[in-house]
């Protein structure tokens, strides 16, 4: 359920591995471990602190009454020079999450332009939507390669929340609605503070809505409120993914896909966009840490609740802990008790809490504006119990 690569970069920022050594990270065993529905890795070390990470997943239960594990995924690659989290929350099936887990990571080593330039080592906005949109046309040749045989896998997307740390610059890429917080202490109050860094991108939130019209000015039924909730034409919330092919081009959006994923109308341009949208920033000794999470995560908490738990617990396992404190509020929202919570069967789960991910990355600021580190390289993939190969 876990991969684990060594990573060998050397600037520019971003360059190719070295795959199948062993690696020797401070942090103990850096395959992590698999508790029950859980998959942890308590802790390790990055070239800019200290990291822990944490899955765990509900699943869905399909239709047809056989199981679904569809995300969500999470990877951590560090090196000499920089810091990657990646934050893969799949929908609708596994396989696309998958693929972002195993491939989007080496498109910023060798996507065209991200060995450019000496300023930060290469890395850019630029690189980063190229990265994106790169995987994502791996995806759709790989959608329309399987088209006749595998016309599901159309209908199968997968957030994607990216940070970077590198030269001293925090850059935070995402396309869907999972969510990452920074800690920061404010000193003149002596208390760490959640600031939210990425955009999210559902149709819950009015400006999401507001955008999506804006776009489709000719389409009335572009976002609609089914069941109370707002879902992008009557069938999925986010509005941007990697994948779901089906509301991307219009050549997957009609037989044999499944009639309930099929338009009544053509659409001449993509309903979704691929597209992250990007904060880049300078790190200060005051920012303390990074919750990376999917939205599983921060349907339970807020993010001062989550920074908070960071704040006030140790680093090790830190990861683990969000995700407990999490399903104990699930379990309070249903009036029952954690351990009862625990002993439901996955799939069933689903119907209680969503799916978990957590990458927390401590930042130390001597480390993080060091131009070189000499310690461990490593490469982590969480999966929480789903293959993390493709």
């Amino acid at each position: 359920m876990v991969s684990t690569t060594l990573m060998k970069l050397v600037a520019p920022c971003w360059k190719p591995s070295v795959e199948g050594e062993n690696s020797n990270n401070r942090g103990g065993d850096v395959s992590g471990r698999l508790d029950g529905l859980l998959w942890h890795k308590d802790s390790g070390h990055h070239v800019n602190g200290d990291f822990s990470m944490a899955v765990i997943q509900a699943n869905n239960l399909l239709e047809d009454h056989s199981q679904l594990e569809s995300g969500p995924l999470s990877s951590l690659e560090s090196g000499p020079h920089g810091t990657f989290v990646g934050i893969y929350d799949g929908h609708g099936g596994p396989e696309a999450s998958r693929f972002l887990n195993e491939h989007l990571f080496n498109n910023f080593k060798t996507i065209h332009g991200a060995e450019f330039t000496s300023e930060n080592q290469g890395m850019s906005a630029d690189v980063i939507t190229k990265a994106f949109l790169a995987t994502e046309e791996e995806f759709l040749s790989l959608v329309k390669k399987q088209w006749i045989i595998k016309p599901l896998l159309a209908s199968v997307g997968s957030c994607c929340l990216v940070g970077v740390v590198c030269s001293g610059l925090l850059y935070i890429a995402n396309a869907g609605d999972s969510r990452v917080v920074l800690g920061r202490l404010e000193k003149t109050v002596k208390q760490v503070k959640a600031v939210q860094l990425s955009i999210e991108h559902n149709a819950s939130i009015e400006s999401v809505r507001e955008e999506l019209r804006s776009l489709h000015p000719d389409d009335p039924q572009i976002v609609v409120l089914k069941h109370k909730v707002w879902r992008v034409k009557g069938l999925i919330q986010v509005s941007r993914s990697i994948g779901d092919a089906y509301l991307k081009r219009q050549e997957f959006n009609k037989e044999p896909l499944l009639a309930k994923f099929r338009l009544s109308e053509p659409f001449h341009k993509p309903i979704l966009k691929a597209e992250p949208t990007i904060l880049v920033q300078k790190l200060y000794p005051e920012d303390q840490f990074l919750i990376f999470a999917s939205d599983g995560l921060w349907e339970q908490l807020s993010s001062q609740e989550a920074v908070d738990i960071v704040q006030n617990y140790p680093r090790n396992g830190i990861a683990r802990k969000l995700v407990k404190a999490a399903l104990h509020e699930a379990a309070k929202k249903r009036e029952m008790r954690y351990s009862d919570l625990k002993k439901i069967d996955r799939g069933v789960r689903r119907h209680f809490h969503d799916d978990i991910t957590v990458v927390v990355l401590f930042l130390d600021s001597h480390l993080v504006s060091r131009s070189h580190w000499h310690g461990p390289l490593l490469s982590v993939k969480g999966s929480g119990g789903v293959p993390a190969s493709t």
